[in-house]
């Protein structure tokens, strides 16, 4: 569908976006962000190329400013579903007293978070659960309330093509935890009346590598020519399929467009879609604010370890400028509320 030399360019506009898959990922070197004999924390992320994590990181950051704890993030280069292990046994031996992790995957984790658990530190995931395995880890942060991520993806995309026609979701792993709550979500979502119309076509998955993002798009456009919509709840394969979709031209409005063209929404964040919603690639997309549960996630890592507070449905806490909030069922706090961003806003959020 595209031709090579277009290939290379891509490759090149989005080496800052995503994460490559290496035959040997490099050790990262630890960043601190306020020194001390205070609380010691370190955030493991997905992968240290994904750009999305930065935002959390600064959360992080903030935070630990203001109580005084020292905050070191470290982590793989690839996000596959045992990668995170090494690095958690590696912060045990360190001594910190808290590991935040946005967990690769289910339940190939337990083992080591209930390593560290049993050494008195604490086990909070950001971002990403242990979904069904929730006693290995104290509590979690998570970006917004998860039950309703799939419903608000398909409306989005819903109210773009008309509530008509095929569409397919651009994944980022198969063993994903928050990516398949989604998609759950979504495919009894889309068992409303008002969704009949709507069929779900695909499920590709890109692994969050903007190569692998961009080749299962282009395939979803060579292999569907009456293909209405995709969903890419994940920013590295958002921003790779709106590349792809550029590029091609069917968007709607675009130089080759077939019909009414192709409309492309997700999950991601706006530095990496501003460009495709200028160009009328992306009309609009969803995310909520990233830092936010860093931020949270600090004050939360402060009160448990110390003892102050003892995670359980229906207990609020403090968390800094963020005012109050609540634990929820299976110990999950919600960050914040989903955001849309389209042409009328996004020059207002710079991350």
């Amino acid at each position: 569908m595209m031709k090579h030399s277009k290939l290379l360019l891509f490759g090149l506009a989005l080496a800052i976006a995503g994460c490559e898959k290496e035959t040997a990922p490099p050790t990262p070197t630890p960043t601190t962000s306020a020194g001390g004999g205070g609380l010691k924390i370190v955030f493991i992320p997905k992968d240290t190329g994904n750009v999305y994590f930065k935002d959390v990181i600064r959360g992080f950051e903030d935070a630990s400013k203001e109580i005084g704890a020292e905050f070191t993030t470290i982590g793989p280069a690839v996000a596959d579903a045992t990668s995170q292990i090494s690095y958690i046994k590696e912060q045990v031996q360190r001594g910190v007293d808290v590991i935040a992790i946005a967990a690769n995957s289910p339940d190939a984790l337990n083992q080591a978070l209930d390593e560290a658990k049993a050494k008195g530190i604490t086990v909070i995931t950001v971002d990403a659960d242990v979904a069904g395995n929730e006693s290995h880890r104290d509590v979690a942060v998570l970006q917004t309330d998860f039950t309703k991520v799939g419903p608000s993806q398909v409306e989005l995309l819903g109210s773009l093509i008309g509530y008509e026609g095929d569409f397919a979701i651009l994944s980022a792993t198969t063993d994903a935890p928050n990516q398949n709550a989604w998609i759950a979500t979504m495919k009894e979502t889309l068992k409303q009346p008002k969704y009949a119309k709507m069929k779900l076509v695909d499920i590709v998955y890109g692994n969050d590598e903007s190569q692998k993002s961009t080749t299962v798009c282009e395939a979803l456009l060579s292999k569907y020519p009456n293909l209405r919509g995709i969903i890419s709840p994940t920013s590295v394969g958002l921003a790779s399929a709106a590349q792809t979709l550029y590029l091609s031209g069917e968007y709607p409005g675009g130089p080759k467009v077939k019909g009414k063209g192709i409309e492309l929404t997700g999950l991601s964040t706006p530095n990496l879609l501003k460009n495709f919603v200028q160009n009328g690639t992306v009309k609009s997309f969803q995310l909520w604010l990233p830092r936010d549960m860093g931020y949270i996630a600090t004050y939360l890592a402060q009160q448990i370890h110390s003892g102050k507070l003892k995670p359980a449905e229906g207990v609020t806490f403090e968390a800094g400028k963020l005012g109050k909030r609540t634990i929820g069922k299976m110990n999950v706090v919600a960050a914040g509320e989903l955001l849309t961003f389209d042409k009328s806003n996004i020059g207002k959020y710079d991350f």
